[in-house]
């Protein structure tokens, strides 16, 4: 924390220099849910009270969220005390130096497009997001490899490309039509870049999820 009460980004993100503490936390965001913390020391091999110190100095610092549970299935007087969980958190850190304020020109720009009742602003991003997906097609041969470095971080799941991050998680709140619809052209552009079908990629929105997957060829692909 700063002076000022608010969560320093720079002392966050170096929390993760810590080979231990960055494990825990990518173990931490590719789980669906909320995590234990024997789970989790299972996970990298160490003891559940060196995963919990760590854990929780990961949570100190802004990077993941904590809620408490009792086991499925446990009510009552009997059940014990409710568990420490851990997941993802929807806050995000960035740090520039010096500082810079890219998202306060995202937001300005999202509320032009949506102000211009022509469509043709809004029609140029789309545009410029698919060029863009197009683009990224020449950064590999590994597709997700190109998703993960672009921020989606994508999990295949029975040959679909579940999407469980938005890159602009902020912007979607308060602009989700422009912002699926940016997703949307990118990724559609990236597999034509490919040479693959971009009927594969469809709109899907789901809350803590890209509002985007990518099918498996053939698999529920429509243009």
């Amino acid at each position: 924390m700063n002076d000022a009460g608010e969560s320093d980004p720079l002392a966050g993100l170096s929390t993760l220099a810590d080979p231990v503490r960055r494990r825990l936390y990518e173990y931490v965001l590719r789980q669906e849910g909320a995590v234990r913390r024997d789970a989790a020391a299972d996970a990298v091999g160490i003891s559940r009270t060196l995963a919990a110190y760590h854990l929780d100095k990961l949570a100190d610092a802004g990077l993941l969220a904590t809620t408490y549970a009792r086991p499925a299935g446990q009510t009552g007087p009997g059940a014990g005390r409710p568990a420490k969980l851990y997941q993802r958190t929807r806050d995000e850190l960035s740090v520039t130096v010096p500082p810079r304020r890219y998202d306060v020109l995202a937001g300005l720009l999202a509320e032009a497009i949506d102000a211009d009742d022509s469509g043709n602003v809004r029609a140029a991003l789309l545009t410029a997001a698919a060029d863009e997906g197009r683009a990224a097609a020449a950064e590999g041969d590994d597709l997700l490899d190109i998703l993960r470095r672009r921020g989606y971080d994508p999990e295949l799941v029975d040959g679909t490309i579940d999407l469980r991050n938005c890159p602009f998680h902020h912007l979607v709140e308060r602009h989700v039509d422009l912002v699926c619809g940016l997703n949307h052209a990118l990724l559609r552009g990236l597999l034509a870049g490919r040479g693959e079908d971009p009927g594969r990629a469809q709109l899907a929105p789901r809350p803590g999820h890209c509002c985007v997957v990518i099918h498996d060829d053939g698999a529920g692909a429509a243009h």
